[in-house]
């Protein structure tokens, strides 16, 4: 198993909730459990889940933005 804590931060654009919305949806089909916050979304699942479903937020996301910046935190724990 294994999490992580991201947020994106498209930038030079008036419509960021639009291109994190749209990469979130993106996520539907990855298999993942997703929380989404205010300030990041929490994404748990196996290795290769959570790993492909982080290139695929940034893949989305820098497709509709010019610049972005993207936090991820990852962790291994189980607690």
């Amino acid at each position: 198993m294994l999490s992580c804590e991201v947020s994106l931060y498209p930038m030079e654009t008036t419509n960021s909730d639009q291109i994190i919305n749209q990469a979130l949806a993106a996520l539907q089909d990855q298999g993942v459990t997703c929380e989404v916050g205010t300030m990041s979304t929490y994404i748990s699942g196996s290795p290769e889940q959570v790993w492909q479903s982080i290139k695929t937020l940034y893949d989305t996301a820098s497709s509709r933005a010019k610049e972005l910046s993207m936090v991820v935190t990852i962790s291994n724990s189980t607690k």
